[in-house]
C-alpha cells in the first residue's frame, strides 16, 4: 500500500467518524453532504504533508459561444470567495464532429495543505471541506436566482 493510499485512507475514516458519507473511487474519495457530493484526492507533498484537492461537479453547463459573459461572472464571484475557486472544464462530447460546440462544466476547485494527519489537522481539513461546499453552493445558487451574474 502507497503512502498516498495511507493518507487518503485516513482522510476518509476521520470524515466517516465525524458523520460523513464517504466512498472510496478509483483513486480518491466522494465524500457526501447533504445533496452535494465532493470529490476529495491526496497527494504527498515532497516537503512534507499531504495536499488534498476538492472538486465539486455543479451539474451546469456552459456552451463556448457564452464564454465572455461567463467568464465575467465567474472572475467576479470568485472574487468574493474564500475557500475555493469556479473553474471551467471542457466536457469531451461522445459523437461530436468538428462542428459541434465545445462545452464547459462549471466545477468548484479546492485545494488545502496539511502539515500532517493528526487529529487537528483532520478537524481543519473537515471544516475546509463543510466551508467549500457552503460557500460556492450558495454563491452560484445566489447568482443563478438573483437575476444576473452567470448566464448559460
Amino acid at each position: 500500500m502507497t503512502a498516498q493510499h495511507t493518507d487518503l485512507q485516513r482522510i476518509m475514516t476521520a470524515l466517516r467518524q465525524s458523520g460523513l458519507t464517504v466512498e472510496a473511487v478509483e483513486d480518491g474519495a466522494l465524500v457526501q453532504r447533504g445533496e452535494t457530493r465532493v470529490a476529495l484526492f491526496t497527494e504527498a507533498d515532497l516537503q512534507g504533508g499531504v495536499i488534498v484537492r476538492l472538486h465539486l461537479d455543479l451539474d451546469l453547463y456552459v456552451e463556448e459561444d457564452s464564454l465572455p459573459d461567463i467568464l465575467m461572472g465567474m472572475n467576479l464571484m470568485n472574487q468574493g470567495l474564500d475557500y475555493g475557486a469556479l473553474n471551467l472544464d471542457p466536457v469531451e462530447p461522445e459523437n461530436a464532429d468538428d462542428d459541434t460546440p465545445l462545452t464547459f462544466a462549471v466545477l468548484g476547485r479546492s485545494v488545502l495543505w496539511l502539515r500532517d494527519l493528526n487529529a487537528a489537522e483532520l478537524e481543519r481539513l473537515s471544516e475546509h471541506l463543510a466551508r467549500f461546499e457552503a460557500e460556492v453552493t450558495e454563491a452560484v445558487e445566489r447568482t443563478l436566482h438573483g437575476g444576473g451574474g452567470m448566464r448559460a
